[in-house]
């Protein structure tokens, strides 16, 4: 259940907030659609895996990540940029570094085609899909 809604519109700067009920939550049928032929096909494909090949310091904080992606059998290079976010001791004394990066992928290059057009026009699922990554490691 949503309490609060203001809307965003480009530029005029306006907030948004959306706040609801986490209990309320309910995404098992998508989730199963999800892991099915349609799409990630977990029972053949369980896993998506990443093999870094090099790294590359852009300067600053900021380095490429070069490496394999392997997502429903289909393996492509990427790059991925990510920032250095800093080190920091965790509370049994072991020094951790973490690291953000974000790729957009077409998931069509994946093998993932399953959509449905939508009766106003369009696509139920669009092609790109933004990958977030948030790094912690000793």
């Amino acid at each position: 259940m949503i309490k609060q809604v203001v809307t965003t519109t480009g530029r005029t700067g306006k907030l948004t907030r959306e706040r609801g009920d986490s209990a309320s939550i309910d995404t098992a049928e998508r989730d199963t659609h999800l892991r099915s032929a349609d799409f990630f096909e977990v029972e053949k494909y369980p896993t998506i895996t990443f093999n870094s090949a090099t790294v590359e310091h852009r300067g600053g904080d900021s380095y490429d990540v070069v490496g394999d992606l392997t997502i429903h059998g289909v393996t492509k290079q990427v790059t991925l940029p990510a920032s250095f976010l800093g080190k920091a001791h965790d509370p049994w004394g072991s020094e951790k570094v973490g690291f953000e990066a974000e790729l957009a992928l077409d998931r069509k290059d994946f093998g993932l085609h399953w959509n449905a057009a939508l009766e106003a026009g369009g696509f139920l699922v669009g092609d790109e899909v933004k990958v977030l990554l948030s790094i912690q490691a000793k």
